[in-house]
């Protein structure tokens, strides 16, 4: 029986960016998915703060040369990779010249959100499933961590339902605090309408108020995990009526549960095929 293979797309990531719940959760679980038998591949954003001397990233040339189109917009995507030797583990990060060499991730020095945090996203989610197209490897698991990856699920689901590399794709989805839809204008409904997808396909993202990227995910999702904690009492009464399969909160120490959950949704597309 061949390996199951699990894409971890997330937004942060030891010893890449700084410490928080997600960066440390996605710098322990790939290597502990890969060590109970699993073939892991790892995308993430090139953000400016990435030391690429540092941490050894080097071009992916035949990865890179795509445009991905934002807001009518072509935007150049290099692929980067960089090796983590104590994990046995590479790591591939997409950048864009526009959107990633600011010297910040999400807020300016002033604490202020980036007004083209939602164009930064919707790139970022097209071009990890453009990029995976180019690996030609159809991954079992894609386990999505923070409100960046939250797209994802959408796409697969509509924009690329008829991909053959995804058929048989489960989608997980982590949810974490974040404040950072708050921000997010009209306008980005249209513009992640990708691909021929409307604005209607995209209602799951609202809820009547503004933008809820936890919401529309955990729609579109095969699963979701309860990744912080203490959830927001907005994001966990959004989720209370939710009908995806979904696990209570696992800490970074309860990697187990992680490929249970993992095992338990392919084995319902095993039962369903």
């Amino acid at each position: 029986m061949s390996k199951k293979k699990v894409l971890i797309v997330t937004q942060e990531m030891q010893p890449y960016t700084a410490l928080s719940e997600i960066s440390e959760i996605a710098r322990k679980l790939p290597q502990f998915v890969q060590e109970n038998g699993m073939e892991i591949r790892v995308l993430m954003p090139r953000f400016g703060t990435i030391n690429e001397r540092r941490h050894r990233l080097h071009e992916v040339v035949r990865l890179s040369g795509m445009n991905i189109i934002v807001d009518d917009d072509d935007f150049p995507l290099i692929i980067k990779v960089a090796s983590l030797p104590e994990a046995r583990m590479q790591v591939y990060f997409l950048d864009n010249e526009d959107f990633f060499q600011r010297k910040a991730i999400f807020h300016d020095e002033d604490e202020k959100l980036f007004e083209d945090n939602a164009d930064r996203m919707i790139f970022f989610c097209k071009g990890v499933i453009e990029t995976v197209k180019k690996f030609g490897w159809p991954p079992d698991i894609i386990h999505c961590h923070g409100w960046m990856t939250s797209l994802i699920p959408l796409y697969l689901k509509t924009a690329y339902r008829n991909e053959p590399l995804f058929h048989g794709s489960k989608v997980v989805y982590s949810v974490y605090n974040s404040d950072v839809e708050k921000e997010f204008h009209d306008s980005f409904i249209s513009k992640a309408s990708i691909n021929n997808l409307t604005e209607d396909d995209l209602k799951a993202y609202q809820n009547g108020a503004g933008i809820s990227l936890h919401k529309g995910a955990t729609t579109f999702a095969d699963g979701f995990v309860l990744g912080s904690e203490s959830l927001n009492e907005s994001v966990q009464a959004e989720l209370t009526d939710s009908e995806t399969p979904s696990t209570e909160y696992i800490g970074k120490e309860d990697l187990p549960a992680y490929v249970d959950f993992y095992n338990t949704l392919l084995a319902e597309e095993e039962v369903n095929q």
